[in-house]
């Protein structure tokens, strides 16, 4: 071999394996460790189990209970329209309407086949629609243009809009030219929202909580995906807005005290807002429905995928956001009505804080568990 073909052999070699190098250099970056835990790869059947199984199920149980002592003491009353009777009927409202508020966000199955939450608390009432089915005995509350003049705020105005006292409001009951008429639609009301709570719970009870658990995979199908879509529409949508920002005037520009939750109520809007905050806190990490056990949800899954935001764990913002909000939250009137008429920068204040979790929920967590938005957000936000 001439010395000219050896330089020629040897330059070639040389160029071949610098790019063998350089080649074998970027596979060796591009592999250096994992990039990241795949979401894929979580225990999802075990969120959803504990969701099932120690949250919505036993929720729904608790509902269960408190609508059904609400329908029989409203057939107690209405058999017998005394003070006692009426106290009772009133104090177990309370009591289901805060119930109502842990089961709200699960709009799946059966739910979502009754409109179980439009049929249980579309606010404000629409007091003309129940005054007319009232005095005219036509009404079937299974269509969905009678939504607004039935479920809990219906009840609300029935039992504490239809005067300035007790006694005003049991005369409709009892002197009333329509007594009997009232007393009608009130048990047909209370039936109605625990007949659909039985229907539920008893979905859930039989072939949808294995449905539920099974459904296991990741896709938009998929139970995981629909609950969390599920989840953080109800947080925007029904909690930041419904109970807050509506009545703010966040969205109208002017505020609309009317249209705060348990309106004709003098101090429930406020429980009902802690109480839904509590619950989608709570669903968030997992926590037992009336317990302090932990189990899996998706704080756990953001802490396997070790979801960083701003330099800081995303699960702990999260939770600092909720207790933040709670805060502000704790320090307003009882009655949001009276909150929204003497100072409203109050309720706008809740609803920023609110809102933060917005954020951190429907943007910064979604994308780590790689969960796509499945609704259409309307308002702008």
């Amino acid at each position: 071999m001439n010395a000219g073909l050896s330089i020629k052999l040897n330059g070639y070699m040389k160029r071949i394996f610098i790019l063998f190098l350089i080649a074998f250099t970027i596979n060796s970056c591009s592999n250096d460790g994992p990039s990241g835990p795949n979401p894929d790869d979580f225990d999802r059947k075990a969120i959803l189990i504990n969701w099932a199984d120690n949250i919505i199920i036993p929720a729904f149980t608790e509902l269960g209970r408190t609508t059904s002592s609400l329908h029989i003491s409203a057939q107690n009353f209405s058999n017998d329209p005394t003070l006692q009777n009426f106290e009772v009927l009133r104090n177990n409202w309370k009591t289901a309407y805060l119930a109502f508020q842990h089961v709200s966000m699960f709009e799946m199955g059966k739910s979502m086949e009754l409109r179980y939450r439009d049929n249980l608390n579309i606010y404000p009432t629409d007091v003309s629609e129940i005054e007319e089915n009232i005095e005219t005995g036509n009404y079937n509350l299974e269509l969905p243009s009678l939504n607004n003049s039935q479920g809990f705020p219906a009840l609300d105005y029935l039992l504490n809009g239809l005067g300035d006292n007790e006694d005003q409001v049991i005369s409709y009951y009892t002197t009333n030219s329509n007594a009997e008429s009232y007393k009608t639609y009130l048990t047909d009301l209370t039936s109605r929202i625990d007949n659909m709570t039985i229907q539920v719970l008893e979905h859930w009870q039989s072939s949808f909580r294995d449905e539920f658990i099974n459904n296991s995979g990741n896709g938009a199908n998929s139970s995981l995906d629909m609950m969390v879509n599920d989840y953080i529409y109800y947080y925007e949508k029904h909690l930041r807005a419904g109970k807050v920002g509506i009545p703010a005037g966040v969205f109208s520009g002017t505020p609309l005290s009317t249209h705060t939750e348990a309106y004709y109520s003098d101090d429930l809007s406020k429980s009902l807002l802690k109480e839904s905050l509590i619950a989608t806190q709570n669903f968030f990490n997992g926590i037992h429905f009336q317990s302090n056990e932990d189990g899996q949800s998706l704080d756990e899954y953001l802490d396997y995928l070790n979801t960083i935001k701003d330099g800081a764990d995303l699960t702990t913002i999260i939770n600092e956001q909720f207790d933040a909000a709670e805060s502000v939250i704790e320090g307003l009137n009882g009655n949001f009505a009276e909150q929204v008429e003497s100072d409203n920068s109050l309720m706008l204040a809740s609803y920023d804080e609110l809102q933060k979790n917005v954020v951190n929920l429907k943007v910064d967590m979604l994308q780590a568990l790689n969960v796509n938005v499945d609704y259409v957000d309307a308002d702008g936000d």
